[in-house]
């Protein structure tokens, strides 16, 4: 059967696609953007606390992941809802950090397991959508359009069709063949996302497992490769190509522009962690010379654990008793590190060098 967008794609062809696709120019390419991530690898293990370079990250891919699905919300709401400051936050912000949530249950889940299964799948699109039974699609209708509200791709119809084409993805993920990773990467995030197994969350679930892939494949450690922010840059060519592979078969351009993304992302990650390390330097620096007395490096990497510091997470890192800590955060207001802002009862601190680092 040929393919029409508006007719349920149950034909969507199993995995490895039948077409050559470790080229000369994909692999030249796949070379370069391979030798960014080992390069951003050994970064992260250049910080004293990575907690530190995680949890910005975190934050942010929660956010413009989210964005990319039209789920937009302000940076305050997000790090006053990530540091538990008292307020009520819309179900925009409460979805991202959702999203942050299904991320880590990812990593663990996947760490422990060294898998990527369709039951895990559900869980991380279950933790994003906040729904205990959901499962894969079961009724029809589901269809993709643009914002002109014209169909432009339908997904394969049937749970048993959707689960035996998931069945397939997983076999091609854990299969001992010598296919390039970072080219398996690619087929992975086209092939998910066509399938399109869920009523919502698709789009975020296949970008998690995308970083998954990465640590499965021992390409990284921890998740610190998110290329949401690319994407949103390029938006407009990554469905286009998507589409392209689907209708067109072109998959070679498809590839490339996965592995440009994740070479451009290796990149601009690696310039943020040598910025973070700046921070933390330039931090410590001025804390031994402005207030030597309550210095300590547990204290700088404390600060820097979320944007928005509360008395109570600093004595959660073993820094002092309530008061103690409290004075501590005194002092850094009133020397400019810290920028205390009062919240009903409590004070809550902005670490706004943090805060700059992570939205830029």
């Amino acid at each position: 059967m040929s393919y029409k967008n508006d007719q349920p794609y149950n034909d969507l062809p199993l995995l490895p696609p039948s077409v050559e696709l470790e080229t000369k120019e994909i692999l030249k390419k796949s070379i370069s953007a391979t030798a960014k991530l080992a390069e951003l690898k050994g970064m992260g293990d250049q910080l004293p606390n990575q907690a530190v370079l995680l949890s910005g990250l975190g934050i942010q891919e929660a956010k413009l992941s989210s964005e990319i699905e039209n789920i937009v919300t302000t940076n305050d709401e997000i790090f006053k809802a990530v540091s538990h400051i008292e307020g009520h936050y819309d179900s925009a912000t409460k979805e991202v950090l959702r999203y942050r949530d299904a991320l880590w249950t990812g990593f663990h889940a996947m760490k422990e397991q060294k898998l990527l299964t369709t039951n895990l799948f559900i869980e991380l699109a279950a933790t994003i959508k906040q729904q205990d039974n959901l499962t894969v699609r079961r009724l029809p209708g589901t269809k993709i359009m643009n914002s002109r509200r014209e169909v432009v791709y339908t997904p394969p119809e049937g749970e048993e069709i959707i689960r035996h084409k998931l069945a397939n993805l997983e076999q091609f993920i854990h299969a001992d063949d010598s296919l390039d990773a970072l080219v398996k990467m690619a087929i992975v995030h086209y092939q998910f996302e066509a399938i399109h197994p869920f009523s919502d969350g698709n789009g975020r679930t296949g970008r998690i497992i995308n970083i998954l892939f990465l640590v499965l494949k021992d390409l990284l450690d921890l998740p610190v490769l998110y290329l949401s922010r690319y994407i949103i840059q390029n938006k407009n060519q990554y469905y286009t190509l998507l589409r392209s592979v689907t209708e067109e078969g072109a998959w070679t351009s498809w590839v490339m522009f996965m592995l440009d993304a994740v070479e451009q992302t290796a990149i601009s990650t690696i310039q943020k962690i040598r910025t973070l390390k700046d921070l933390l330097a330039d931090t410590q620096r001025e804390i031994q010379i402005k207030a030597p007395r309550i210095y300590s490096k547990d204290l700088v990497e404390a600060l820097f654990t979320q944007p928005y510091c509360r008395i109570q997470f600093l004595e959660q890192a073993g820094l002092g008793h309530r008061q103690t800590v409290a004075n501590y955060l005194k002092k850094l207001d009133e020397i400019g590190i810290m920028h205390g802002v009062k919240s009903g009862r409590e004070v809550y601190y902005i670490n706004q060098k943090m805060v700059d680092w992570i939205v830029g």
